[in-house]
């Protein structure tokens, strides 16, 4: 029997040993924010100038943004030090994606994320960016390691399409969480595919709809360019954050309050049923920073 081990599985062996222990006590409050001493961190930060005449994403300013808000929600000093709070050098790495043709996650994102975790130290083949194809994919299959990222939408079953349902494509039949207006999505966070990986959420908020008329009926009329994107490290914060904001555009827009029809329910029940993260705002330590106007929260 061949006993020699390759290069990389020494080193992948030795820093796991080195880094194991320690990092799980300086890890970013622990990705679902559970701990009864401290509350769940939530960085809002918005720009003005992110959007151009067009409509379409500045790419500089967009980089800016993400890398703030990587900073003040790691609690350090330079994005290069964020990133090595999020990643470890040997990781393997999913970001997990949203591709709904009407409001998909923007491609610069997408992009610059891949950066960050190219400047963490991780090898490009050891990075892979996917949606619909996550269970088939030779990289999600082998991943240490989940970056969710998605935009913030209404959504006929569920309320809101949150980061907590971005991970429906997780299993083969999405279909089976549809019940209840898909009250028990948190489930799929204790699949063995997802269950400890995820490192960082980010609720797209750049034009977020707020209104849906029927299933995946998307009208224009219905997103307004708030240019905003929040980022945690628990999934359920985020997304009671990012309802708040919703609620009160609606509120604004249709002079009048209108709650989701169905309620986004599946955040909620991901806190007191699941026990995943928190939707109690009391438990929340958001941080709003950038442009200020029509803020909502």
């Amino acid at each position: 029997m061949d006993t020699k081990l390759t290069r990389r599985k020494m080193l992948k062996d030795s820093a796991a040993l080195a880094l194991g222990g320690t990092f799980l006590v300086n890890a970013p409050f622990s990705v679902f924010g559970n701990s009864p001493e401290k509350k769940s961190r939530v960085v809002l930060i918005r720009n003005e100038n992110l959007l151009n005449s067009s409509g379409s994403i500045n790419q500089q300013v967009l980089s800016k943004m993400l890398d703030e808000g990587l900073i003040k929600l790691t609690q350090t000093a330079s994005v290069s030090e964020a990133w090595s709070k999020i990643i470890r050098p040997l990781d393997v790495v999913g970001i997990k994606t949203n591709v709904w043709q009407e409001l998909r996650t923007p491609p610069e994102l997408e992009s610059l994320l891949k950066s960050g975790v190219l400047g963490a130290g991780i090898n490009a083949t050891d990075i892979s960016i996917n949606d619909r194809g996550v269970l088939n994919d030779p990289v999600f299959k082998r991943s240490t390691a989940l970056i969710n990222v998605r935009p913030a939408r209404t959504h006929a079953w569920s309320g809101v399409g949150s980061l907590l349902k971005n991970y429906i494509m997780f299993t083969p039949q999405p279909s089976s969480f549809h019940g209840d207006s898909c009250a028990d999505l948190a489930k799929i966070w204790e699949f063995p595919e997802v269950k400890g990986k995820t490192r960082l959420n980010i609720l797209v908020m750049i034009t977020p709809l707020f209104h849906l008329v029927g299933s995946n009926r998307f009208s224009k009329e219905y997103t307004w360019p708030y240019n905003g994107l929040l980022l945690g490290f628990d999934p359920v914060a985020v997304d009671a954050v990012g309802v708040q904001i919703l609620q009160a555009k609606r509120k604004e827009y249709f002079k009048e309050d209108r709650p989701l029809n169905p309620p986004a329910k599946h955040i909620y029940l991901a806190d007191t049923r699941h026990h995943l993260g928190t939707a109690d705002f009391a438990k929340i330590d958001l941080v709003k920073t950038g442009w200020g106007d029509g803020i909502f929260i």
